[in-house]
């Protein structure tokens, strides 16, 4: 054990945040540098090297003076002990090469199928108009039974004879002719200088990713160049490419495009559907569309796979480093195979401690997506791009307060590399109010705190990797279909759980001694959200997992009638009390903390509970687990670790529990330690709480009269706009004959960032509420000096959104006498 908590309190520089590092201004090597020794000096030890909008044109992409600069930021990277991502486009989505790819291969822009309706009555001769690059795929006639459906089984193939199609329609309903037209999507990206954005003129057009062609030359401008620039630092400094979002239409495609590509209705065929099954990808076809949709969107991200994601994980790895990034969609699991390092992103506060996002909806499931992922296929780390325009008005209204929550609600889910969005080279101009703000690095309040949030995502990084999961119980999922419905009640009770993709089911994992056995993972018991919706080599294979005793619980039922072995639920509610009678709890809390999310896993010898709390309020119980040991509490945010009193019964050890907002705590249970038994009569301690007033302010870039103590700032109106930082004193008295045991500060109300000195002596720093401080160590019998520095949100300044600022209160002392 104490070797694991050495490295728990201390861990090692690999575990460094990653963040974006938005390359959007002219790039000088002097400030280059400079930048790179703060990150540095801050504790953060990589970054993704990330060309953005703002880099002048006499810099183009790829250009020798481009890569002079990134070839001088990673020689200095390899100076310091740093590592680099090198990001594989300019701007995004990738696979592009900020237009290169489709300059001099015009074929090589984004394609899609489009569907074309022409009325028909009686006998009809239609002209198909094809615009350049445009072909017709298929012709069918169908009868339309209403605005966007048809009848099923009505599909008739027509031939084309010289662009005309004939057709004599039925008098039996409405009849229409469909054309099934692949053509250019007109597709763009996002591009790195001035004039190239979304809607304008310049913007680089978007390749065809489902063409292997295009995607090799975007290999060779942009991996092979980088390489033949850099292969020095491959597999040391530089240790990973990072592709984002990959788009087959590009952005801006044209509307009701689909993705497709040359020779792709082979694809769709062989798939399972037909080629009359074309209209359902439109029009509803009744029970059959979503079987057409569902084979139609594998069959897609089949080809994607092989035409774009595997060659450049080969590349990958075939130069010593490793790819990483994510899909464009939060459930894209399958998609994940072929990434070393799978990802996902929080933006656009999709997630957020707000409105039940952190347990509702599809972006509910992303970090469980990259994590469970990486678990299936014997990925080392999984990474999440976080944090990016996940302010409350998407702009510079984003709090530390909102950072610990997102990290929390990674961490606890498995993610274990944080790739924070964005570290910005300059705020200058539209790239602070534009650029898809905020900058939560160098130009934020927090970065003079920084090293502390390097070292919590160290610490919670390392918790979470080269560890063993132990849940016992999976979730079957789709390669782009995550069930989050049912899975909340599993968080709500600490219920920990893993998703597993139906293809990983049959194609990876081993069924025995009652377990479904994949890597380092065995389940006993495997949960569905629709009996219905699974194939029939999946369910067949779940009845041998049932008869050989494994547990399967499931919605829906085959033809109305639970399956032979399946245990049916009604609703997702039911299933925690489902699971509760077949398998034994990993943990329990009592009472039970809905907003306490946890996780359960061994690295080493020990044992290691992660628990966090995701909820508005605090919370206080005891948790009970089946492993008996020494207990150590570890607080990752500040770096302690202290031995921890259990009572041990019925071959269990429980303990209490406090969990504040915003709290993490992981307990860490050595099986081979002797627990230190918890007294049976715990005595009531008395505490004396006083209030602090005669606060003043000594500092301040602002007239003292403009801010006063215990009022934010903010209700003068000609301070609503002001982002600083003030400084406020007051004296704390302490009985000299008396001296207390423990000394317990709280600042109350504060308005964002609190650093407390007690006696001119650092005391500590708070970024959320409660604002709160053991000043036990610090504060001595007498006259004591306290001195709060608070920071305000630059929301107040650059984001139009105003917060209450400053030392507001009421600022009280707890006191426990000796």
């Amino acid at each position: 054990m104490e070797q694991i908590r050495e490295q728990f309190l201390n861990p090692p520089d690999e575990f460094t945040p990653v963040p974006f590092w938005f390359w959007n201004d002219r790039l000088e090597k002097d400030e280059i540098l400079r930048q790179i020794r703060d990150f540095h000096e801050k504790g953060v030890m990589g970054f993704v090297l990330h060309p953005r909008m703002g880099i002048p044109d006499d810099i183009p992409y790829m250009s020798d003076i481009y890569l002079d600069l990134v070839e001088a930021a990673v020689t200095e990277a390899e100076r310091l002990g740093m590592i680099v991502f090198l990001y594989d486009e300019a701007m995004y989505p990738s696979g592009s090469a900020n237009g290169q790819v489709v300059k001099g291969n015009p074929e090589f822009a984004s394609r899609g199928l489009l569907m074309k309706e022409y009325p028909v009555s009686g006998h009809t001769e239609i002209k198909l108009e094809l615009a350049e690059g445009e072909t017709a795929v298929s012709v069918q006639a169908v009868r339309k039974t209403g605005e966007g459906q048809y009848l099923p089984g009505s599909a008739v193939v027509l031939p084309v004879e010289d662009g005309r199609i004939l057709f004599n329609a039925p008098d039996n309903g409405e009849w229409v002719v469909l054309a099934f037209v692949e053509g250019f999507s007109g597709g763009h990206i996002r591009g790195i200088h001035f004039g190239e954005d979304d809607g304008e003129p310049n913007a680089p057009a978007s390749a065809d990713l489902l063409n292997p062609a295009a995607v090799r030359k975007f290999i060779r401008l942009t991996h092979d160049k980088y390489y033949g620039r850099l292969s020095r630092f491959f597999g040391r400094t530089i240790q990973a490419v990072f592709t984002d979002e990959p788009d087959i239409l590009g952005r801006g495609r044209k509307k009701g495009m689909k993705p497709w590509t040359g020779g792709f209705l082979a694809r769709f065929t062989e798939a399972g559907c037909a080629e009359t099954d074309l209209p359902g990808l439109w029009w509803e076809a009744g029970p059959e569309t979503e079987r057409i949709r569902r084979t139609y969107r594998k069959a897609v991200n089949r080809l994607l796979s092989e035409s774009y994601y595997r060659p450049l994980y080969q590349w990958c790895e075939d130069h010593g480093v490793a790819l990483t990034g994510h899909p464009a969609a939060s459930d894209d699991i399958g998609l994940l195979d072929d990434l070393q390092i799978p990802g996902q992103d929080v933006v656009w506060r999709w997630v957020a401690p707000e409105d039940d996002k952190g347990l509702t909806g599809v972006h509910s499931t992303m970090a469980k997506c990259s994590s469970d992922a990486a678990r299936h296929r014997g990925r080392r780390r999984n990474l999440n791009e976080c944090f990016g325009v996940c302010g409350r008005t998407n702009r510079w209204d984003f709090t530390a307060d909102d950072m610990k929550w997102y990290m929390d609600w990674l961490f606890v889910r498995g993610v274990n590399l944080l790739s924070p969005h964005a570290f910005y080279y300059s705020i200058e101009g539209e790239r602070r109010r534009g650029e898809r703000p905020p900058d939560v690095g160098p130009n934020n309040i927090w970065w003079p705190h920084y090293r502390i949030i390097a070292q919590y995502i160290k610490r919670m990084s390392w918790l979470m990797t080269d560890v063993r999961n132990t849940t016992p119980v999976a979730v079957l999922c789709e390669e782009d279909y995550l069930p989050w419905a049912l899975v909340r009640p599993l968080f709500e009770s600490q219920v920990e759980f893993n998703y597993l993709e139906e293809e990983l089911l049959l194609r990876d994992a081993v069924i025995r001694e009652g377990a479904v056995r994949i890597r380092e993972q065995a389940y006993r018991a495997v949960l569905v959200e629709d009996w219905n919706r699974l194939e029939g080599p999946v369910q067949k294979l779940l009845q041998e997992f049932a008869c050989q005793g494994g547990v399967v619980i499931s919605g829906g039922a085959a033809d109305g009638k639970p399956a032979e072995g399946i245990c049916r639920i009604a609703a997702p509610d039911e299933v925690t009390g489902a699971l509760d009678r077949v398998l034994p709890r990993e943990l329990r809390l009592e009472p039970a903390g809905r907003g306490i999310r946890a996780s359960h896993v061994v690295k080493g010898d020990v044992h290691l509970y992660v628990l966090v709390n995701e909820s508005e309020e605090p919370y206080a119980g005891r948790l009970k687990i089946p492993v008996i040991g020494r207990a150590e509490k570890w607080d990752p945010w500040h770096g302690t670790a202290e031995e921890q009193a259990v009572k041990v019964e019925a071959g269990n050890v429980s303990f209490p529990v406090t969990l504040m907002r915003r709290e993490s705590v992981v307990y860490c249970i050595d099986p081979s330690g002797k627990p230190l038994a918890e007294e049976t009569e715990v005595q009531p301690v008395k505490t004396v709480s006083l209030t602090i007033d005669g606060w003043r302010v000594a500092e301040a870039d602002v007239p003292a009269e403009n801010v006063a103590p215990l009022r934010s700032w903010t209700e003068r109106d000609d301070m609503k706009g002001y982002s600083g930082t003030v400084v406020y004193e007051a004296e704390l008295n302490l009985d000299e004959a008396n001296p207390p045991r423990t000394v317990t500060l709280d600042l109350g109300a504060v308005g964002e960032i609190a650093e407390l000195r007690i006696n001119g002596q650092y005391a500590g720093t708070a970024m959320w509420s409660p604002y709160v401080f053991d000043i036990s160590a610090a504060v001595k019998p007498g006259i004591n000096r306290l001195s709060v520095r608070i920071s305000n949100s630059l929301s107040n300044s650059y984001g139009g959104v105003t917060f209450p600022s400053g030392l507001i209160g009421p600022v009280t002392v707890t006191l426990t006498p000796a």
